[in-house]
């Protein structure tokens, strides 16, 4: 059995099922922790943006902030079990999987096709560069 899950996840509602998974993991007596990244505005839509984005940033901050707390609650968990975190999704994921010991990572799954499949995603990057076992679930798409 897991002794330690990090559930990597975007506080989409559409990941209730990713939630599922890892919660069910915690029953059986696996430690549990919650980290949500958030890529630097700067980072995802390019450097040479001609506005100032650190109000936009935090407010983006904010919100995840105030969700991964409801999502803490959900689940039962201490906050200090709950990071938020901004950097590279694929690389903040395996670094505190690596610096807190986890053995399981479990993150959602969009089938993608066509160019995002050749391209590559986030959940295919942590899978070929975890050091642990990772559970890609599927997220159905509407």
């Amino acid at each position: 059995m897991y002794k330690h899950v990090l559930l990597a996840t975007d506080l989409s509602p559409d990941t209730g099922i990713v939630v599922e998974r890892a919660r069910a993991l915690a029953d059986a007596g696996a430690a549990l922790t919650v980290v949500h990244v958030i890529e630097p505005i700067a980072l995802a839509y390019g450097a040479e943006m001609p506005m100032d984005l650190g109000s936009l940033q935090e407010e983006i901050t904010r919100q995840a902030r105030s969700k991964l707390e409801a999502l803490a609650q959900q689940l039962g968990i201490p906050a200090e079990n709950c990071l938020l975190v901004t950097g590279t999704i694929e690389k903040e994921i395996l670094h505190i999987a690596g610096e807190r010991g986890v053995d399981l990572v479990v993150m959602g799954s969009h089938s993608r096709r066509g160019l995002a499949a050749l391209l590559g995603s986030t959940a295919n990057a942590v899978l070929h560069h975890a050091r642990c076992d990772v559970l890609a679930v599927r997220i159905a798409s509407h």
